[in-house]
Parts: C-alpha cells; sequence; structure tokens
C-alpha cells in the first residue's frame, strides 16, 4: 500500500508517463502497426461526451486490415513513446493505476468507419484482480511488456471490425473530469461463419463522468471495483481475489521485438 499512499510524490510525475496502443499481433505473430489508427499523441482523452473517446483524437489514418478468425487470441500492446518498444520501461507509468478494456464494432469498412458511429460490444476487460494489495489491470499490463491478450469471440458474424483497446487510469479520478482514457482502434476483417450480434453501446454514450468506475479515489484500500461499461461478451472477466495477484509475466518479454513492422503479414 505505500505506494498509493505517496499520493503528491506521484502526482508530480504523471505527466511523463502517458501512452498509447501501437501494436497488434494475432496468434502470437506480430502485426506492428499495419492495422492501426495511431494516435497523434500519448494524451489522454478526458471528456467521455467528446467523439475523441471513441478512437482518440484525430488519429493517423490507416490502410491496413489485419486478418483474423474466431477464436484466435489477439494481443494489443502499448507503450508510452512512438516505436519504442522496450521491456525496459514501464508500458503506463507514472502509477496510472486502472482497468484495461477491449471492445469490437463491426463495420461497412475498417478502413473508412467512423468510430464515434460506430455500435461496440466489450470482448474483455481486466479491472482490479486483486484486492491484497490493490492491484490493477495496467499494473498486469506493466508486468507484461504492454501486451494484454484476448480472445476473437467464437460466434460472431464475419466482416470488417474495429478494435478499440482502452486504459482508463484513475490516479487523478476523485473529482470529475480527473479520469485518463487512453484508446487506439485496429482495423480487422474477422473470417469465419458466425452469426452471433452482440448488444451494442456508442462511443460516446457508453460512460457517464460520475460511473462508480470512473468517479473514483483509488487511494484507499478497495475490496471491490465496478469496471465502466456494459459486461464482455462471451467471457467473464476477473474476480477481485483476496490474495496477491502474481506477478510474473505471462507473455514472453525476452523475445520481444526492437522493430515494428508496418505492412500487414500475408498470413498468421
Amino acid at each position: 500500500m505505500f505506494k498509493k499512499l505517496v499520493v503528491v510524490a506521484t502526482l508530480a510525475a504523471t505527466v511523463a508517463a502517458h501512452a498509447t496502443f501501437q501494436e497488434l499481433w494475432i496468434n502470437g505473430v506480430d502485426q506492428g502497426n499495419s492495422c492501426v489508427r495511431l494516435p497523434l499523441s500519448n494524451s489522454p482523452v478526458t471528456s467521455v461526451t467528446s467523439t475523441d473517446i471513441a478512437c482518440n483524437v484525430n488519429p493517423t489514418s490507416s490502410q491496413g486490415i489485419c486478418q483474423v478468425m474466431p477464436g484466435d487470441q489477439v494481443t494489443v500492446e502499448m507503450h508510452q513513446q512512438p516505436n519504442d518498444r522496450s521491456c525496459a520501461t514501464e508500458a503506463i507509468g507514472g502509477d496510472h493505476y486502472g482497468p484495461v478494456l477491449v471492445y469490437m464494432a463491426k463495420v461497412e469498412d475498417a478502413i473508412t468507419a467512423v468510430g464515434s458511429s460506430a455500435a461496440w460490444f466489450k470482448v474483455s476487460e481486466i479491472g482490479l484482480p486483486s484486492s491484497n494489495p490493490d492491484y490493477w489491470g495496467t499494473e498486469v499490463l506493466n508486468d507484461n511488456c504492454g501486451h494484454y491478450t484476448f480472445t476473437v469471440p467464437s460466434n460472431i458474424e464475419p466482416g470488417n471490425y474495429l478494435i478499440r483497446a482502452e486504459v482508463i487510469a484513475l490516479h487523478v479520478a476523485s473529482s470529475v473530469g480527473g479520469a485518463q482514457f487512453y484508446m487506439s482502434c485496429y482495423q480487422v476483417n474477422v473470417g469465419g461463419s458466425g452469426s452471433a450480434s452482440p448488444a451494442t453501446v456508442s462511443f460516446p454514450g457508453a460512460y457517464s463522468a460520475e460511473d462508480p468506475g470512473i468517479l473514483i479515489n483509488i487511494y484507499q484500500q478497495l475490496n471491490t471495483y465496478d469496471i465502466p461499461g456494459p459486461s464482455p461478451f462471451a467471457t467473464t472477466s476477473p474476480t477481485v481475489a483476496a490474495t496477491p495477484w502474481p506477478t510474473t509475466a505471462t507473455w514472453n518479454t525476452a523475445e520481444q521485438p526492437s522493430t515494428v513492422p508496418t505492412a500487414v503479414p500475408t498470413a498468421h
């Protein structure tokens, strides 16, 4: 709990610890930034009513569409600075504690789709996996060199989709407007022959600035945490454990690449 008590010292350093989701992996194959709409900066969005909450502030357009299949393991990758894939630096530092969330939205054309006009469903989340001590999704992200893996739902309809990866940093979220939202949108095409069409939400619209998981003082002992947004489709999020969360990386950080592929691989 010591790190949660030195609030003043922590807040002084937070501005230098912003980050962006930059790369994508499919079944362990590095897609680099070939199909991501890269944010123009590593600064957060702070308004839940802005259209920026969907895919960030005027992100760079991408002509790439990565190919995935239902059931694939997809990994989003976050770092503080562009093209820096080093595991020596935290993916998101400065005690930016909070949840990690992933959404998908079926669209007509992943290249031209407008995120704020899309219909989103959540596919994965991790909030506060342990309360002994308090241990956040972002800390799991940092333990794994910025990587967070989810499974593409096995029965969703084929077609173009946007994937929205998000961190909500809660280090100054005890007042309205203090929560910081870091998100990127990836462009993918889902194969297969599924037929499921999950219930959806909109961005903006899915969050309120006063949601209990957004307006919160995390510098206290927390035994529960309400992850913002809807429940994830076809999966469950980790419950809050009363035992310490393992900090050993599940991602192979020893083989983390230093370069960033910019062309969509022809196969995965």
